[in-house]
């Protein structure tokens, strides 16, 4: 774990902190936390669009990683498993909530802080933000990973469960939608 090489010291890769953190090492499990928290609550907040909710999903996924370690097999990267864990505990928040309301709220708090920093950018992306609202959840979850993690078509279907040519219909389903949307709004 701990290799010295050129008077440098080698970072464990994830691979070999989950075994460690699956035999139980405390300081393995949470080196996995610290280095993968931030990416759990980016997502988070883009998928549920509240960053108070956002910060509770990302508390429990790292409350419940412990229970959920020794699920992982390693078939996957150990970051693209904990996307899939991360989507699947905001699927299962947001169906506990059920308000579309609330997330339509969180959405505008997005907005806001961006209004903040700039007028004209905010404009743009609230009227982003409130067009996002306006499509499906699927297709949603998809954008959140493709744009805003930077996951590629591959990595999203991974993630996400479903083919890559899924994943490739969807990001065009969304552009094909958002153009509508657009359209109808100069009309």
């Amino acid at each position: 774990m701990g290799r010295v090489q050129l008077g440098m010291k080698m970072e464990p890769s994830d691979a070999s902190l989950v075994v460690l953190a699956q035999a139980g090492d405390a300081r393995a499990f949470g080196t996995l936390v610290a280095r993968h928290y931030d990416m759990v609550f980016r997502l988070g907040w883009r998928m549920l669009g509240d960053r108070a909710e956002a910060e509770d999903l990302a508390q429990d996924v790292c409350a419940s990683l412990p229970g959920k370690l020794s699920g992982f097999r390693a078939e996957a990267r150990f970051s693209t498993w904990l996307h899939r864990v991360v989507v699947n505990a905001a699927r299962d928040r947001v169906r506990r909530h059920a308000s579309h309301a609330r997330a339509a709220q969180g959405w505008g708090e997005v907005e806001l802080a961006r209004r903040a920093e700039d007028a004209q950018a905010a404009d743009g992306q609230a009227w982003l933000i409130q067009a996002m609202t306006a499509l499906p959840p699927e297709l949603r979850e998809t954008v959140a990973l493709v744009l805003g993690e930077d996951l590629t078509h591959a990595q999203a279907a991974d993630v996400l469960e479903v083919s890559e040519g899924t994943i490739s219909w969807r990001m065009s389903e969304t552009r094909r939608r958002l153009r509508e949307i657009a359209e109808e709004e100069r009309a």
